[in-house]
């Protein structure tokens, strides 16, 4: 018995034209290699692409417009087009008008995630700044989907290779960290946690890091009280209930002594608390993962970078790793529930695997 893969529909969103994201889309595309992995479908305008292509001297680059899914190519990016007219592009230069096409591109996609025509979603970096409108009114892409898909919490997760990060604020201001923390919220984001280290991530036993908020992780109470009186609490609580959580630890004091090494994944209370290591870590194979949803959706861990957008000089890694991140999440996610719900499967996998 053999377990089939089909060949998985990801799609892209274009993210804001004036940065970096039609760059690194068709760096990431010019390797033919890559179309024996997944078939991609990105939203946005064939137009976009033909002027990055000509202004970065790109000639290889190619790719397919198509009106919809019955024509979709196997072998090539393929571009479903979500606005006809055309608008002068200026590279590093974000506009009102950028971010519009910014978030038709988003609701494209979204609409066909939620529909299936695509199984993962990708998303090029958003200016939010210029996007931010009546009909965008988040702090970014992250509480927008929790809002598409009805979730009721998601936890913003930054994967790399040896380093998981997940936060239990996303986009505060500092000033605001401290009221936001809670003991329930610190425990409904270690729930996600775990639950997605074990499906998405194929942990049976995930180890859990928990860092405080002050430094020192509070001295004991001498510098804020924060981690006595609730971060503390949410760690013995979670362990309560069966989830392998540690902590609270001195954030600078983990990162630095590598410690971190000894977890699957690590909590930390606020964006910058974080991101800052794990950029420092995991470099350009960092990847942005909304999990707790539904749904999947990755995307590089950089914004748009307006100051090198058009200049030919942008690094695509990233971009590529968040689609194979997606990929390799839904194979996990899907092998899990398949082996949870099918002990038939489940013995054909790992037979497979002694093979």
């Amino acid at each position: 018995m053999s377990v089939q893969k089909q060949k998985i529909k990801v799609g892209i969103t274009l993210g804001d034209v004036a940065g970096i994201g039609p760059e690194i889309i068709i760096k990431t595309f010019l390797d033919d290699t890559i179309y024996k992995h997944f078939t991609p479908i990105l939203y946005g305008n064939p137009r976009v692409l033909s002027y990055y292509k000509k202004a970065l001297n790109i000639d290889k680059f190619q790719f397919s417009s198509i009106k919809g899914y019955n024509n979709i190519s196997h072998n090539s990016l393929n571009v479903i087009p979500v606005w006809e007219e055309e608008f002068a592009i200026t590279a590093g230069v974000p506009s009102e008008i950028t971010g519009n096409y910014a978030l038709k591109s988003l609701e494209a996609a979204c609409d066909a995630l939620k529909n299936k025509f695509i199984d993962v979603l990708v998303t090029a970096p958003i200016n939010k700044n210029v996007m931010h409108s009546d009909k965008f009114p988040y702090a970014g892409h992250t509480e927008y989907l929790m809002n598409y898909f009805g979730a009721k919490d998601n936890l913003m997760f930054m994967v790399g290779e040896d380093l998981r990060v997940g936060l239990v604020t996303n986009h505060s201001a500092i000033k605001d960290v401290a009221s936001k923390i809670t003991k329930d919220k610190i425990i409904r984001k270690l729930q996600i946690m775990n639950t997605s280290l074990k499906e998405d991530f194929g942990i049976d036993k995930p180890r859990i890091a928990v860092l405080g908020l002050n430094p020192h992780a509070g001295d004991g109470g001498l510098i804020g009280k924060e981690e006595v009186d609730i971060i503390l609490p949410a760690v013995k609580d979670a362990k309560a209930e069966g989830i392998m959580a540690f902590g609270p630890y001195p954030a600078d004091g983990l990162f630095a002594s590598c410690n971190f090494k000894k977890f699957d994944g690590i909590l930390a209370m606020y964006h910058d608390q974080g991101l800052i290591p794990f950029k420092y870590i995991a470099g350009e194979d960092g990847t942005n993962f909304t999990a707790g949803l539904n749904i999947i959706r990755t995307s590089p861990d950089h914004g748009t970078a307006e100051d090198i957008a058009g200049k030919g000089i942008a690094d695509e890694t990233s971009f590529r790793q968040a689609i194979y991140t997606a990929i390799d999440i839904y194979n996990h996610r899907n092998g899990f529930f398949e082996m949870r719900e099918n002990p038939l499967v489940k013995r054909a996998v790992l037979h497979e695997e002694r093979i």
